[in-house]
């Protein structure tokens, strides 16, 4: 297979980053996964084999270790790079912040370094919708919002990422770069063979949801009752994966086509801001299950209302999004189901 099909993968036995290489296959692609399966499962593997019908090269490591992680860059050689291994729970971040700064940035300097030794011409950053903030006026922020002061040690390793690369951009680096500003990624993949496999208590909505209603969980808890928004509780907007997936193939293509020294930010959403009740009620109405949830405090670092302006991903990805999130609600809770029968 030619060079231009090889791109390496980290984090990509992950929830974003398995359903990505789905894509990257089915698209023609040779994906290379770099993981330490520290936020993954072995098992992951078995399903993106039994998905694709083919093996995907994989390696067990950390991409903090720089020595480990040459050896992927010396055995392969490699047109571009999906960089999404990072930790990731706002609130962890909050209460262990040395640990974000030391996996997120650590890990894409080394990354990044690589690829300028290797001479990698295409790199994708896996950036969030937290380098916003908390919007000021419009909930619905585009590229061109101003970037915030992040709500979490979490939100401001994706700053500090971006601004990195920016600052690589501008030192002439010849590398083509995009920062995919995600929202809120939901759902499974509709084979119900990989989707989100939390380690330990899901950190996120829809996982805490189905592992309530299968009775992993015993209790649901929202946080926060009183925001200014028209139930009460928080307004995201949710995407499902696979549409997320399929933006990371259109932006390597993207990348393809451009002359050295390209850089841009573009956001990955629906467009739509969904709120934490209207997922609740939604799930109880779509699967017929009764799910045992109650208010709770608000949390540190959780951001009232935001969803994208997704003009730009449009015109520049040819990109948007094809699930709703009723579809990412019913692929999740079958994902839950399967994982219940092989228990």
């Amino acid at each position: 297979m030619t060079r231009e099909k090889n791109v390496l993968v980290t984090g990509g036995a992950g929830y974003i980053g398995s359903h990505t290489i789905v894509q990257l296959v089915e698209n023609g692609f040779n994906p290379i996964i770099a993981d330490d399966f520290r936020n993954s499962d072995i098992s992951v593997l078995k399903g993106l084999e039994q998905i694709t019908g083919r093996k995907i090269v994989h390696y067990d490591l950390d991409v903090c270790n720089y020595i480990e992680l040459k050896s992927i860059f010396k055995n392969h050689s490699i047109a571009g790079v999906i960089h999404f291994a990072a930790d990731k729970a706002v609130g962890e971040s909050v209460s262990n912040p040395l640990k974000y700064y030391k996996n997120n940035i650590g890990g894409l300097v080394n990354v990044l370094e690589l690829c300028s030794e290797f001479e990698i011409e295409n790199f994708v950053f896996s950036s969030s919708c937290t380098v916003y903030g908390e919007p000021k006026e419009e909930k619905e922020v585009s590229e061109s919002t101003p970037l915030s002061k992040a709500n979490s040690p979490y939100g401001n390793t994706k700053l500090v990422g971006e601004q990195i690369l920016l600052d690589l951009h501008n030192s002439g680096a010849r590398m083509n770069i995009l920062s995919l500003r995600y929202f809120n990624p939901i759902g499974a993949h509709p084979s119900g063979l990989i989707g989100e496999l939390p380690v330990g208590k899901p950190n996120n909505l829809l996982p805490y949801v189905t592992q309530t209603a299968i009775g992993k969980q015993n209790e649901l808890t929202v946080f926060g009752k009183d925001y200014p928004t028209p139930d009460g509780t928080c307004i995201r907007d949710y995407i499902h994966v696979c549409d997320l997936a399929e933006a990371h193939v259109k932006a390597i293509l993207l990348l393809q086509q451009k002359e050295s020294n390209f850089i841009d930010q573009v956001n990955i959403g629906t467009g739509k801001g969904t709120s934490v009740l209207e997922i609740i009620n939604s799930f109880e109405r779509l699967t017929g299950e009764k799910l045992n949830w109650k208010f709770g405090p608000r949390r540190e670092g959780d951001v009232v209302e935001i969803y994208a302006n997704v003009s730009k991903s449009f015109e520049l990805l040819n990109w948007k999004c094809k699930y709703t999130f009723e579809d990412a609600i019913e692929h999740a809770w079958s994902w839950e189901k399967n994982l219940a029968q092989h228990a």
